[in-house]
């Protein structure tokens, strides 16, 4: 190890610090042709015991983002996040950070931290101690560790717990240490490890919106790696999605949401509605289809007489309990159940025998009555601009 080496990566200053949270849909380098990515993964693929985990991958992370890898387990997330961090090889490719392919740097000299799902603290050392453990291997001077210390517990709200041991924490407090941990040697990327799997949904959903200040405080590229799709929806500024070792979508949140690449992704990030059926006509960026489920109408383009589907969000499904007038987009049904979620609530409504469509309903007054009942007739509709064309 080159403490020298490592003491001057330490000491670079950080970036400048815009408020990206602030501006952030402006923020998007990789829609400049001119940027250059901080890190690019170029054809990378990796197998275990003759199985494939990455197959091929090519994307690229810019300066300051807070970037997702999604997907279900065993879709090679975690391998490529892996790699990236230097616990395991590329079998073919390349990973290049600012420029340089650093295949052959071992984990300690790359300047990439990685928080740990387990977090992975030192049962025996203080809080403090284990916040200052990277920046003694680095070989920082004590008065340098002791200040980076005491702005580690400033900026993750633990004042007055320095002296404490990680067993004498609560779950939420363990988690800001090992992500202080991480952060006080300043790597030029922080790779997160489903970071918030272990705690409760109310801390989760708290910690999420703190993740994302945090990282625009410090003006430091994050990637995080999860299967949760809310997670990667809040806190991410690009999301890729991942299939089986391969990356089948890169886009932000709202963009794979509103307009997912194929049923996979539509079906992955959030709940959809699928109607299959035959393209009768496409014109004009409108394409009506008929199928087994009736007639529908949505904005975009697909091939005549091929197979397609539509896809609407249950959020822009509205309901009637009174008939609307013909036309394409209109369903018949009856309520087969519901759930009650207090902010929402999600109806099932079979529009034939076994056939359900889901439904979701904004509670906007306060009352505890449900307005519709199990069979309950209701006719079900939406608006051509509300779904979406999906060919694969």
């Amino acid at each position: 190890m080159d403490p020298g080496a490592d003491r001057a990566l330490s000491e670079r200053p950080p970036p400048a610090r815009p408020q990206i949270g602030g501006v952030r849909d402006t923020f998007a380098p990789w829609e400049d042709p001119a940027a250059r990515p901080l890190v690019r993964f170029e054809g990378v693929s990796k197998a275990f015991a003759g199985a494939p985990a990455v197959r091929g991958v090519d994307v690229s992370i810019y300066e300051r983002e807070f970037f997702a890898l999604l997907g279900p387990s065993g879709c090679g997330k975690t391998t490529l996040m892996r790699m990236l961090a230097g616990f395991e090889t590329p079998d073919a490719g390349r990973i290049l950070l600012e420029g340089r392919d650093i295949a052959a740097d071992p984990p300690h000299r790359r300047p990439v931290h990685m928080m740990f799902q387990a977090y992975a603290l030192f049962p025996h050392l203080s809080v403090a101690r284990n916040i200052a453990f990277g920046l003694r291997r680095q070989g920082l001077p004590r008065r340098e560790i002791a200040a980076r210390v005491e702005e580690m517990l400033a900026l993750m709200k633990l004042e007055g717990l320095g002296g404490r041991r990680p067993d004498q924490l609560s779950g939420g407090q363990q988690q800001r240490v090992a992500l202080a941990r991480a952060i006080a040697p300043r790597p030029r990327i922080l790779l997160l490890d489903e970071p918030m799997a272990a705690l409760d949904k109310k801390l989760r959903d708290e910690t999420q919106f703190e993740l994302m200040t945090l990282q625009q405080s410090l003006g430091m590229t994050f990637m995080i790696v999860t299967h949760d799709q809310d997670e990667a929806m809040v806190v991410a500024d690009r999301i890729a999605v991942m299939r089986e070792g391969e990356i089948v979508q890169v886009g932000r949140p709202g963009e794979v949401y509103e307009a997912p690449a194929d049923r996979y992704v539509a079906g992955f990030i959030g709940d959809v509605n699928l109607f299959e059926g035959r393209v009768a006509h496409s014109e004009g960026g409108r394409v009506r289809l008929a199928g087994p489920d009736g007639t529908f109408e949505a904005d975009g383009a697909g091939p005549v007489g091929e197979t397609a589907w539509i896809g609407v969000r249950p959020e822009k499904v509205a309901v009637h309990t009174e008939p609307p007038p013909p036309g394409p987009n209109v369903l018949a049904g009856r309520v087969h159940d519901y759930g009650y979620l207090g902010d929402w609530t999600t109806y099932l409504v079979e529009i034939a025998p076994g056939r359900l469509v889901r439904v979701a309903r904004a509670n906007t007054t306060r009352t505890v009555e449900r307005p519709l009942g199990c069979g309950d007739a209701v006719w079900l509709t939406f608006a051509p601009s509300s779904a979406v064309v999906l060919t694969r």
